[in-house]
């Protein structure tokens, strides 16, 4: 029976994870040995579950009536089990949260130490993700955006200051071209870019000033999809970063950048903490997000 039921489980995780090497990671099992159990559902039932490709793999009309009528039973007993788990003296469990690099740095990282040494048994694990995730289909417990511009179902909870992007370079990029005086000036530099993920497209350098909004796309041999190696193109002399200014201060302030268009860089709001509103959070989390809230 014990088995029977670890199948089951082995089949619903590769069905929403659509593979078995990431359904795998999340059961810590291998996959091959995942594959073994779901065959051996397959053949118990008499039915395919999967249609496996070299690219994908998805659930049948049988899996998917499988995923329908047994999924959230399965749900419900997880969720029972964590709710009395979480009935120990201290809390206790993972919380995983999906945000940027620069939050990790700017956000995170300063308080982790503290937190992890007053909860001992609550383990973080933090996604760098430019993207939009669905955080329920993926199962994550939170993410971080800017802004408190979210869906309804959703809380949303301040964790950090207004802030503003700084337009950067190294003194050894300045002598080679003069700072840009206005944000058309760019044209005749080069950028270290940041490409979005969720929209697939190198990110317009936003500017602001006297009222007057103005977006400039600015080009550049080098682009990375997360912020800390933008950064790090900077320094090396690369080209231009657009980057959040708290972290490129400590190298304003050591000489090793130098930054130009302060008076046009906006301000943004601050970084939120997000997670499901239906979703009664775990002490785990709720610990967190009270360390986290900015006060």
């Amino acid at each position: 029976m014990v088995e029977k039921v670890q199948d089951v489980q082995a089949f619903l995780a590769v069905a929403r994870e659509q593979s078995f090497t990431k359904a795998a990671a999340r059961l810590g099992i291998t996959p091959s040995a995942l594959s073994h159990a779901v065959k051996g559902l397959e053949d118990r039932l008499g039915v395919r579950l999967l249609t496996r490709t070299t690219r994908n793999v998805a659930p049948t009309e049988a899996g998917e009536r499988l995923m329908r009528s047994v999924g959230p039973h399965f749900d419900q007993i997880e969720a029972e089990l964590t709710s009395i788990g979480e009935l120990r003296d201290k809390p206790a469990g993972t919380v995983r949260i999906t945000c940027t690099d620069d939050a990790i740095v700017t956000i995170f990282q300063p308080m982790l130490p503290a937190f992890l040494r007053e909860y001992p048994d609550i383990s973080v694990e933090l996604i760098v993700d430019y993207g939009f995730t669905n955080i329920v289909e993926q199962r994550i417990d939170a993410g971080v955006r800017l802004g408190e511009a979210l869906s309804k179902d959703m809380i949303a909870v301040r964790i950090g200051p207004d802030w503003r992007f700084a337009v950067v370079g190294s003194p050894g990029y300045f002598e080679r071209r003069s700072p840009p005086q206005t944000p058309q000036e760019l044209t005749n530099h080069v950028a270290v870019n940041l490409r979005l993920t969720s929209a697939g497209s190198i990110y317009a350098w936003e500017f602001e000033k006297d009222g007057r909004a103005l977006n400039v796309r600015v080009d550049g041999q080098l682009a990375f999809n997360n912020i800390m190696p933008v950064l790090q193109g900077a320094l090396d002399g690369v080209g231009l970063a657009y980057v959040p200014l708290d972290l490129a201060r400590p190298y304003l302030q050591d000489g090793r950048l130098r930054e130009a268009l302060e008076d046009w860089c906006p301000t943004f709001q601050g970084y939120h903490l997000f997670y499901p509103h239906r979703r009664q959070s775990s002490p785990a989390l709720a610990a967190l997000v009270e360390k986290l809230r900015h006060r």
